[in-house]
C-alpha cells in the first residue's frame, strides 16, 4: 500500500470537547484548554490545530462542539463556514461527535474520507504529522480505519496503546493486531521494549460510510440515529439525547482491529495532549532572566529568587516565588492554585471536591 497524497474528498474533523479538569484553574467547562493559547504562539490550540490541517484540506474542515462554545469557536476560526461547525446540545463522548460529522459527510459526499483530530494537541513536526496523514488517507481509500500511533519516549501510564502487526503494502503502514487499554508501568515498560506498540492519540483516518457502516455492524441504533440527524437537521434536540454514549474506540476500533479492519501509520513527530501542568511546562522554554522558571502570559508580572517552576499569571497582580522548587502557580480573578509539579495530575481532586461541594461557579 504506496503512500497517497490527499484529495478533494478528505476532510478533517475537529472534535472540541472537554474541560482539562488537570489544567485548572486555567480550563474549565466554560473555557476549555481548546480555546487557550498555552504554547505562547498567539494562537489557541484549537486554532493551531486549524492551522496545521488546513493545507491537507483547504476549507475541507467540521468542527463538533458543545453548545456553549459554538459562539467562541466561530470567534477563533471565522474562516469557517458556520454550516461546518456541529453543536452538539449535551456530550456524548467521542462516537456520537465523530459519528455525527460522518453522516453529514456522507450524505454531502459519498466518497469523503474524514480525520478526527482533537483540537486540543500539540503537534511539533508539522510536516511529518501531514505526510502520516497523507498515507493514512491511501490506507483509508482501501478501506481501513487508519490511526496513528504515536512513537512512545518513555513508558506512559495515562496512554492506551496500539500494536503495529504485519505491514500493508510498500509504505509504513502496518495492520493493527489489538487496542490495548492504559497498562500500569511494568507493562508499559514491556509494550516499549517489543518496539511493536505505539501510543494511541485518538487519531483517526477512514471513509465516512465505511465507519458508519462499521458502527452499524456492533452498535445499530446509534449509527441509524446519527445517520437520521445528517437526512433531517431539524431533530437533533429529538434524537441526541436518546443516542448511545460510547468511545470510537470501544465501538469500531477496538472491534474492526479483530476482523483485521485496522490500520496504522506510525508517527515520529512529537506530540503532546497537554493533559496536565507537567506537560504544559515542558511546551514552554524558560523565562528570560529567570532560569527554570516557565511563565504563560506576562512575565514582567513574575518575581524570582532561587526558584523554579510554573507560573501562569492571570490577574495583573505580581507573583513573587522565593525559595521554591519546581512549583506550579496559577493565578486567577477568582482561583490560586500552588502545587509541586510532581503533583500535577492531582488537580482533578480538587475539582472534584469543587463539584461535589456544588461550586460549579468554580468549575
Amino acid at each position: 500500500m504506496s503512500s497517497a497524497a490527499t484529495n478533494d474528498h478528505f476532510w478533517a474533523v475537529i472534535p472540541a470537547g472537554g474541560a482539562g479538569t488537570r489544567l485548572w484553574p486555567l480550563s474549565r467547562a466554560g473555557s476549555p484548554k481548546f480555546l487557550h493559547d498555552l504554547t505562547g504562539t498567539g494562537r489557541s490550540l484549537l486554532q493551531a490545530t486549524w492551522d496545521r490541517l488546513t493545507p491537507l484540506t483547504g476549507s475541507r474542515v467540521l468542527v463538533v462542539t458543545g453548545v456553549a462554545h459554538r459562539a467562541a469557536v466561530g470567534e477563533q476560526l471565522p474562516e469557517l463556514p458556520s454550516e461546518q461547525l456541529l453543536a452538539e446540545p449535551a456530550p456524548r463522548d467521542s462516537m456520537a461527535a465523530i459519528g455525527w460529522a460522518a453522516a453529514v459527510l456522507e450524505a454531502r459526499d459519498p466518497d469523503a474520507v474524514l480525520g478526527s483530530f482533537a483540537a486540543d494537541h500539540v503537534i511539533a513536526d508539522e510536516d511529518a504529522f501531514r505526510s502520516c496523514v497523507a498515507e493514512a488517507v491511501g490506507a483509508a481509500e482501501q478501506g481501513y480505519v487508519v490511526t496513528i500511533g504515536i512513537e512512545p519516549t518513555y513508558p506512559a501510564t495515562g496512554f492506551g496503546y496500539v500494536e503495529m502487526g504485519s505491514p500493508l503494502g510498500d509504505g509504513t503502514v502496518r495492520a493493527v493486531t489489538q487496542f490495548v487499554e492504559k497498562p500500569d508501568r511494568a507493562r508499559a515498560e514491556e509494550y516499549l521494549a517489543t518496539g511493536r506498540f505505539r501510543w494511541n492519540a485518538g487519531m483517526f483516518v477512514v471513509k465516512a460510510t465505511v465507519l458508519l457502516d462499521l458502527l452499524a455492524q456492533w452498535h445499530p441504533e446509534l449509527a441509524a440515529g446519527l445517520r437520521s440527524l445528517a437526512a433531517d437537521p431539524s431533530r437533533l434536540d429529538e434524537v441526541w439525547p436518546g443516542l448511545e454514549k460510547i468511545a470510537i474506540d470501544h465501538a469500531v476500533a477496538e472491534p474492526a482491529a479483530t476482523e483485521g479492519r485496522v490500520a496504522v501509520v506510525p508517527g515520529g513527530f512529537g506530540w503532546d495532549d497537554v493533559g496536565d501542568f507537567g506537560s504544559l511546562g515542558a511546551l514552554l522554554s524558560d523565562a528570560d532572566g529567570m532560569p527554570g522558571v516557565r511563565v504563560l502570559g506576562d512575565a514582567s508580572a513574575v518575581r524570582v529568587v532561587d526558584s523554579t517552576g510554573i507560573v501562569v499569571p492571570g490577574t495583573g497582580r505580581v507573583v513573587a516565588l522565593v525559595g521554591l522548587d519546581d512549583v506550579v502557580v496559577v493565578d486567577t480573578p477568582d482561583a490560586l492554585l500552588v502545587m509541586s509539579r510532581e503533583r500535577a495530575q492531582d488537580v482533578k481532586a480538587v475539582v472534584d471536591a469543587l463539584r461535589s461541594e456544588g461550586r460549579t461557579d468554580l468549575l
